[in-house]
């Protein structure tokens, strides 16, 4: 990077216009060496006789020089807002992976899913207590709140803060904290916001669903699907290492939600 600079030697130089014209001519070979990352410290060769150097954005006071060159004092860096733009991004997908859905429709329908049936706030248990429609309704609003802080945290701040919003919804959905920590299974929400993340991988898991479901009659295996084949597509699709795992973590999620189901699939084996 080239800093454009006014050369100003020392007052007591009794060889003031030479060593001015010698910074002068400096000023085609004025290079940042060391540019840092919030853009406050560097390291300038080539202006052994100059006490200050000052720019369209920057002023400086050399304080002692060597061979290698001037070192200047880095100043405090300034304050990051995407640090707070993604810490806002986390929080808010959790307090929407919150929002009980199930609860709020059981209610309309005079049941408890907490209490009643599977004992889980999801679509799938209220689908057996309600009806179809009621726990399409649940799934569908479910997905939504996975999938729009992972569309809004793409939009905004990119694929990492996506994924760190993709962890943040589900642990709200399965451990609310206004529910003293028990929430539903996390499949549907996990499944919305995989679903903005990587389409297609998010679609092939959904058909996968979709057939394991229609062929073994169980809920718990179609969601133990997704939680499977989500980081196996993720690798064959040549994702990056850090993105597989995190789907692994959130496919961890799910199997350690579907503990009391892998146990009743495997007595009845």
């Amino acid at each position: 990077m080239i800093v454009l600079v006014e050369a100003i030697s020392l007052e007591r130089d009794a060889n003031l216009g030479e060593h001015l014209l010698h910074g002068r001519a400096a000023l085609l070979t004025l290079v940042v060496m060391d540019l840092s990352a919030d853009g406050q410290g560097f390291v300038a060769k080539g202006l052994p006789h100059l006490e200050h150097l000052s720019g369209a954005l920057t002023a400086v006071v050399v304080r002692g020089h060597s061979d290698r060159g001037y070192l200047y004092r880095r100043r405090s860096p300034p304050y990051d807002g995407r640090v707070i733009e993604v810490v806002a991004l986390v929080v808010g997908a959790y307090i929407v992976g919150m929002f009980p859905t199930a609860t709020i429709v059981g209610r309309r329908m005079g049941v408890d899913p907490s209490r009643e049936g599977s004992g889980n706030p999801g679509a799938s248990n209220i689908y057996r207590l309600g009806s179809r429609k009621a726990g399409v309704i649940v799934g569908l609003i479910d997905m939504g709140k996975g999938a729009g802080p992972a569309a809004a945290a793409l939009a905004l701040s990119g694929r990492p803060a996506a994924h760190a919003v993709w962890i943040a919804a589900v642990a709200g959905h399965v451990w609310p904290v206004l529910r003293r920590f028990r929430g539903g299974k996390g499949v549907a929400t996990a499944g919305g916001a995989g679903l903005v993340i990587s389409p297609v991988i998010g679609l092939l898991c959904a058909l996968c669903f979709l057939f394991v479901v229609k062929v073994k009659r169980v809920a718990a295996l179609g969601s133990l699907s997704i939680a499977f084949s989500y980081p196996v597509l993720a690798t064959i699709a040549g994702l990056p290492a850090w993105e597989i795992l995190v789907s692994i973590g959130v496919a961890a999620i799910l199997v350690v939600r579907h503990e009391s189901n892998i146990r009743r699939l495997l007595s009845e084996r």
